[in-house]
């Protein structure tokens, strides 16, 4: 039964995200119960994408985005992969019209990870549109349900979004960017000698962000805030622990929020949203 392949499909993804990411478990699951499905299954492309450039180095990696590409391409043709990953994102793209340009553009800016080393500022905005601005976008299709002009409001907050969380990834992530990967995503960012001015810049920058995404979420359908507000609230209780440690620490180690604080933020949220609107 085709039915029962469709359900395999999903649990898939939803297990893909379990097993990768706590947070966004957490923010999926406090989701109205008809968006986790298509949420686990967006999750799970980009990330399955993800590992292929930031993981696999034992492997020919240009190969297998290259595979990885034409499977989509196929799949998003043909309506059914034996990919499971593939087969579930297909049917939300599918479902939900979310367009070929995000999906192309993510694929791109995955693709920018094999060969790109530093970035100007040109080349910076253009990674994060593609690596997470677009993400969001796909998420905010499916959160919109078909509704054109409630999207066209709130496509700008979910981009911003999408870039401060990438953007704190970044700077959590700096010294394995450049010690595993030899990356420096910030423009004109030198890993040797990162200052506690560049650190304060790349910071306003990034709540900048938080902020005019902030506005959208409020705006947000009710089944879908609460999640996407996790999400936030998550990410910037990292930003703010972020904010606190010098310069030379953040080349050292891998700031985290552990998980005890995690759900503690998660039952924070949901007694907010509980008893009161955002």
């Amino acid at each position: 039964m085709i039915a029962l392949f469709n359900r395999t499909a999903v649990e898939c993804s939803k297990l893909v995200t379990e097993h990768y990411s706590t947070s966004f478990t957490l923010g999926i699951k406090t989701l109205d119960r008809r968006f986790h499905d298509p949420i686990y299954s967006i999750y799970g492309f980009v990330r399955y994408a993800d590992e292929i450039v930031d993981t696999f180095y034992d492997f020919d990696q240009k190969y297998l985005l290259d595979k990885f590409k034409n499977d989509t391409d196929e799949a998003l043709r043909d309506g059914i992969s034996l990919n499971p990953i593939l087969h579930a994102f297909q049917a939300v793209v599918k479902q939900y019209g979310i367009e070929r340009r995000l999906i192309d553009a993510f694929l791109h800016s995955m693709e920018m990870d094999l060969y790109q080393q530093a970035y100007n500022q040109n080349g910076y905005e253009e990674y994060i549109y593609g690596s997470a601005e677009v993400v969001g976008l796909m998420c905010l299709r499916v959160f919109c349900e078909g509704d054109r002009a409630m999207f066209e409001r709130l496509e700008e907050p979910a981009r911003k979004l999408g870039a401060a969380f990438q953007k704190v990834n970044f700077l959590r992530d700096l010294k394995s960017d450049y010690v595993d990967r030899g990356r420096v995503y910030f423009p004109g960012v030198d890993f040797r000698v990162f200052t506690k001015e560049a650190k304060r810049l790349i910071e306003a920058d990034i709540q900048r962000d938080f902020d005019a995404a902030y506005e959208g979420i409020i705006r947000l359908p009710r089944g879908a805030r609460m999640g996407v507000h996790l999400a936030y609230t998550y990410y910037l209780t990292l930003f703010e622990k972020i904010k606190q440690v010098p310069a030379s620490r953040i080349q050292e180690e891998r700031i985290r929020v552990p998980d005890f604080k995690k759900m503690a933020l998660l039952a924070q949220t949901y007694v907010r949203f509980r008893w009161s609107e955002v």
